[in-house]
């Protein structure tokens, strides 16, 4: 079950981060995912073009990232999630990856990890 979800999440970032080339310049925001939690708990950010660039810091297993609007809070069906907010790759211990270009819209958005689980943090755009 965990290769389907792996071999889907690749296939999807793939096409997401192809589109979002053609999107132009963003801002990175760099964070940083440590066991069972990233070290950013909150951002509030202007709506705009965004990048997030996600760093696997000493957990001992495979990390990812996982972006979506707020009501869709806990759902894990790829359609859930912002378009192009996937990473090209599951990321081990020290390793970084970013991705595609993100355009958030005024309101509220929540990122987690969906390996090590982490609760829901939110990004609130005004």
């Amino acid at each position: 079950m965990k290769s389907k979800f792996l071999t889907l999440l690749v296939v999807a970032v793939t096409f997401f981060n192809v589109a979002g080339l053609a999107q132009g310049k963003a801002k990175v925001i760099k964070l940083s995912e440590t066991v069972g939690q990233f070290e950013t708990k909150s951002l509030k950010l202007k709506p705009g073009k965004y990048q997030f660039e996600v760093t696997n810091k000493n957990v001992d297993h495979e990390v990812a990232f996982f972006l979506q609007e707020e009501g869709n809070k806990g759902k894990t069906e790829m359609s859930s999630t912002v378009a192009n907010s996937l990473l090209p790759k599951t990321l081990k211990q020290g390793e970084s990856a970013i991705t595609g270009i993100v355009e958030l819209k005024k309101g509220s958005y929540v990122y987690s990890c969906p390996l090590n689980p982490t609760p829901h943090y939110t990004i609130t755009v005004e």
